[in-house]
């Protein structure tokens, strides 16, 4: 089934903004016997977050005044109008609870689940590039998938196996799995891996090849007139990690870390221009490329432990939007990132207000680590509610739970057989 993603941004009654963070605090509190149970219920649901923003000064101390607004975001599985509906009918009560102290959200006592979903989809805005970590895996396949790599796995730790050959452990594997009743959707679902689609990334670098006398010249040119136009003027993030506001760092770190996973949401500025504009559209284009064609493995340039990623442009292009699900530390997460994308993250975000010092759009930027962890905790935003459909699974879980599953019920060589008991 294929994934998809959705933000929502609604303005906030102003004078109401604080009487939302309160509402979202207690659903957050209240969270595991109400709205987590409802996208627990649905079973579409990968990840969700609410998040108010715009409701303090801003990081970069910009004097434009902004009305408060809240982010709804959800990675979920098939059509959007069917999981609004879906949302829209499990959890009304929740939704009027949040809703209310938005901008024309309908009167409560005349509103309708019709009327809420045409609300939410109204305010929809688009995405900019968006990473999947386990392409074509529904939230039930990957609990299916769970389940049934934790049975094998309890059925093979109930004795010993010394001595016996590993096609014979697969038969004893397959008949027990077979015997229980329980995995049905093993005969029932067709299911493969997602490939590198190797004839048409061929065919792209063909073309990039032909094309190479066009092109080149054009990005060496851009490259120079941003540096020695734009980049030698730009104001640079200079601050230090001890410089940073410590109780808003206190405020940050005090929701990481509870479980495998984390998240992480960033709102920045553009700078101003077509030019930084035509610049990270560009970056936002090759990004969508590469995803496509190149990493739909579960890793994004090399980074395997990122859920879904996403950056989201409005507000006339003049604002992004970042958000992440991932595995581990949000340290271990940039690092990761700085060490195998640092010049795509800079290519991207060097086009935004204040970043550490860049040169020709790729370099510098994210490589001057110390800074560019600062830039990121000082521009990332307090997320008021997080949802997670497997926070007990990384993403290396998820893909390796379906290797077993669509290496399960095959008959393997003994070679065959050997490697894929390691996956258990």
């Amino acid at each position: 089934m294929k994934q998809n993603s959705i933000t929502i941004l609604v303005p906030v009654i102003p004078d109401k903004v604080h009487d939302l963070l309160d509402q979202l605090r207690d659903i957050k509190i209240n969270s595991q016997e109400g709205i987590s149970k409802d996208f627990d219920g649905l079973s579409i649901i990968h990840y969700a977050r609410w998040v108010v923003i715009d409701h303090g000064k801003s990081w970069i101390n910009d004097d434009q005044k902004r009305e408060p607004k809240l982010l709804f975001v959800v990675d979920y599985d098939g059509k959007e109008e069917e999981m609004l509906s879906k949302v829209c009918e499990s959890s009304s009560t929740i939704l009027d609870l949040i809703y209310v102290f938005c901008k024309d959200y309908p009167p409560l006592n005349s509103i309708t689940p019709h009327g809420r979903m045409s609300f939410l989809a109204s305010h929809a805005i688009k995405d900019a590039a968006v990473y999947i970590g386990a392409p074509g895996r529904s939230v039930v396949q990957i609990q299916n998938e769970k389940r049934l790599r934790n049975y094998i796995r309890e059925f093979l730790d109930s004795r010993s196996w010394s001595g016996v050959p590993a096609q014979a452990i697969l038969q004893e594997i397959q008949s027990k799995v077979m015997d229980s009743g329980d995995y049905g959707f093993l005969e029932t679902e067709n299911v493969s891996l997602p490939r590198i689609n190797f004839p048409i990334l061929i065919l792209v670098g063909l073309i990039a090849l032909c094309l190479f006398p066009i092109w080149f010249p054009i990005v060496t040119i851009w490259m120079l007139i941003l540096h020695f136009f734009y980049e030698r003027k730009d104001e640079n993030f200079t601050r230090k990690r001890s410089q940073l506001d410590d109780d808003f760092l206190t405020d940050l770190e005090k929701y990481e870390d509870w479980q495998n996973q984390n998240q992480f949401t960033q709102l920045v500025d553009m700078k101003e221009g077509s030019f930084r504009l035509i610049s990270i559209k560009s970056m936002f284009l090759l990004t969508n490329l590469l995803i496509k064609l190149v990493f739909n493995q579960g890793k994004l340039m090399g980074i395997p432990t990122i859920h879904f990623a996403k950056w989201v442009m409005f507000e006339k292009n003049s604002r992004v939007l970042f958000f992440s699900n991932f595995d581990g530390s949000w340290q271990q997460y940039l690092g990761d990132f700085i060490d195998n994308s640092g010049w795509g993250l800079t290519g991207i975000f060097s086009n935004t207000k204040v970043f550490p010092k860049t040169n020709f759009l790729i370099t510098g930027g994210a490589y001057k680590e110390e800074y560019f962890l600062a830039w990121s905790r000082n521009s990332e935003l307090i997320t008021n509610y997080w949802y997670s459909a497997y926070p007990d699974l990384s993403i290396k879980n998820i893909n390796n739970n379906t290797r077993i599953r669509v290496q399960l019920m095959k008959t393997l060589s003994k070679r065959q057989a050997v490697k894929f008991l390691k996956l258990l």
